[in-house]
């Protein structure tokens, strides 16, 4: 039975995603701990150009598995791809993000190879026994535990994207790449015919260094123009989010959702604009590195979880802070 420590590199739009990079410098550690290698498998057409920079970060091997209709992410198909090479090479760990995609494909990966998985981890270890013991957060994150993973294999986690901190690039160092010519998965009832993009392209929430918030008290969709301005000055890396409430009202799209039902968001900087701090939004954003509020009301819950508060009108703050980061930027 093979040892290796597998991650699963994912893509978008002909790049690797940063959790690509990440859950690499956090396998390294594991795969020497095992004396093993360290595999970076992804699932696609035409990578090769793609994925020649994963051993600069860590990997010792890279499985491209190619065929045309895995040129977009489809659910089942990569379901049974993936699932398919971990039965035929059996590795001991395989890792995933806990992004939109890992989160819709390693739960049915693991399905099929009828094996234990940890999803949504924030650290990831061995135990004394050498087997996968990563952490995870419970109770909306008031709790952390050390999950037990199955000796059966492979022992599979997710890992929360922006938790694990990219390793300094190593130049010249280069991975073993296998191409893999796998069969078209068979009894597909859904067919991709097209995807529709935004009319903007934004950073992806769960990706981003800095996010701005807004929550019920920005009143309507227009009024989060400003929360956007103030995105477009801190530059690449960050977006704008919004409360359960404020999308329940119609202000923003589901897709913006921060929270335990929308999206669990793990940034540098959060900006909680007019949000209150329930317990539900609370879950999405409370392991942010430092978190800012803004909020009229000087006992809402969010300034007990803030770094630092602002208690004021946010329509008369944010364009002021706006302004500050500014005057910031030109002085680099």
């Amino acid at each position: 039975m093979a040892n290796e420590v597998w991650i699963y590199a994912e893509h978008k739009d002909g790049k690797l995603k940063k959790s690509a990079l990440e859950l690499l410098s956090g396998a390294r550690s594991l795969a020497n701990d095992l004396g093993t290698q360290l595999v970076a498998v992804t699932l696609g057409c035409g990578l090769e150009a793609m994925v020649k920079e994963l051993g600069a970060y860590g990997a010792d091997k890279v499985i491209i598995a190619e065929n045309e209709a895995l040129k977009s992410y489809l659910a089942v198909a990569y379901a049974q791809t993936l699932a398919g090479l971990a039965k035929q090479h059996q590795p001991a760990i395989l890792l995933g993000p806990a992004s939109a995609q890992g989160k819709d494909l390693f739960p049915r990966v693991a399905a099929k190879l009828g094996t234990g998985m940890a999803s949504d981890c924030i650290k990831i270890q061995l135990d004394g026994q050498k087997l996968l013991s990563p952490v995870r957060p419970m109770y909306a994150g008031k709790a952390l535990v050390e999950a037990n993973i199955p000796e059966a294999r492979p022992q599979m986690a997710t890992v929360r994207p922006n938790v694990l901190a990219v390793a300094p690039k190593q130049e010249g160092k280069q991975a073993q790449i296998e191409k893999v010519a796998v069969e078209a998965p068979k009894d597909l009832k859904t067919i991709l015919k097209e995807i529709v993009k935004g009319a903007k392209e934004t950073v992806d929430l769960t990706e981003a260094t800095i996010i701005i918030s807004g929550g019920r008290a920005m009143k309507a969709a227009d009024n989060f123009k400003i929360l956007w301005d103030l995105a477009e000055v801190f530059g690449s890396g960050t977006t704008v989010g919004a409360s359960r409430a404020a999308v329940d009202s119609g202000f923003a799209p589901a897709d913006m959702q921060v929270g335990q039902t929308g999206k669990v968001v793990n940034p540098t900087l959060y900006i909680a604009c007019g949000i209150s701090g329930a317990i539900q939004h609370l879950a999405g954003m409370r392991t942010s590195k430092f978190i800012v509020a803004i909020n009229k009301d000087a006992d809402a819950p969010i300034f007990q979880k803030a770094d630092y508060g602002i208690v004021g009108d946010l329509f008369k703050v944010v364009p002021v802070l706006t302004e500050e980061v500014k005057k910031l930027k030109a002085q680099d």
